[in-house]
């Protein structure tokens, strides 16, 4: 008889809060074509539930996402998931920052790691465990930002510190983190989920219209002409460079603990 699996994105609503949690804590939430899906239809979901004023996204275990999840896959799903994954991401980036005029909040309660840092920039209002790290992952493996990064980062931080952290890959503890504005607050790793929760319930009690109009207002000064257009550019770039020499060198180094030596090409 086969054991039933754990979904892998759990949903919990409380009073006028959502709370989606990723939950592959074995794999420390990568992201999976499956999870993506999941996380695409639980906002949708928030965004068309009247009753629901505040999204909450954290991740399950210790981590919150260690980025997008590279397991190998039979060559027939890998090519079709290729074909499709612009429009996955499209959505997702979009469904958090644009399409839902909610507030989101994202708990981070551990790593949060290349595409996993993605999505938590996504957010509105990041509160982070003192336990948190942070890792733009994407040049120390010979690739440029994806999942709206290059968009969403610049906005938090800045244009230089952008460039600075992108290009200066390295690990960042969580009071660097708040320090660089990556965060809004760090609290103590024992009180980190209660704190997450009871700040998701202290935004859902500003009325409803003004927080959806806020949103709208916020991210609308913000948006891009061409947000597709972008988040498509954002891919391909990426895509091309991990397929390059210089990307596969990058990654070839990663795995035997060396210093990459590039080309160029």
């Amino acid at each position: 008889m086969t054991e039933p699996t754990e979904p892998v994105l759990l949903e919990e609503t409380s009073g006028n809060v959502r709370i989606l949690t990723l939950n592959r804590p074995a794999k420390k939430n990568a992201l999976s074509g499956d999870l993506i899906d999941a996380i695409n239809e639980g906002f949708a979901s928030a965004a068309a539930d009247a009753a629901v004023r505040v999204v909450g996204l954290t991740g399950a275990g210790d981590a919150f996402c260690s980025g997008a999840d590279l397991a190998p896959r039979p060559a027939g799903a890998r090519s079709s998931r290729r074909a499709n994954t612009a429009d996955h991401v499209i959505r997702l980036v979009r469904g958090i920052r644009v399409d839902c005029e909610k507030p989101v909040v994202a708990g981070i309660g551990g790593i949060a790691i290349g595409a996993g840092l993605s999505l938590a920039l996504c957010a509105d209002i990041r509160i982070a465990s003192s336990k948190a790290r942070f890792h733009p992952g994407y040049a120390r493996a010979g690739s440029s930002p994806d999942c709206g990064l290059s968009w969403t980062l610049p906005q938090a931080i800045g244009h230089e510190r952008a460039m600075r952290f992108l290009l200066e890959p390295r690990m960042h503890a969580a009071d660097e983190a708040l320090a660089l504005g990556l965060v809004g607050e760090v609290v103590s790793e024992e009180a980190f989920e209660d704190a997450f929760v009871a700040y998701c319930h202290k935004i859902a009690e500003v009325a409803p219209l003004a927080s959806r109009q806020t949103k709208r207002l916020v991210t609308g000064a913000g948006l891009l002409a061409d947000l597709d257009g972008h988040l498509r550019d954002e891919l391909e770039l990426a895509r091309r460079a991990l397929s390059s020499e210089d990307g596969r060198e990058a990654v070839k180094a990663i795995f035997e603990k060396r210093k990459p030596k590039f080309s160029g090409r």
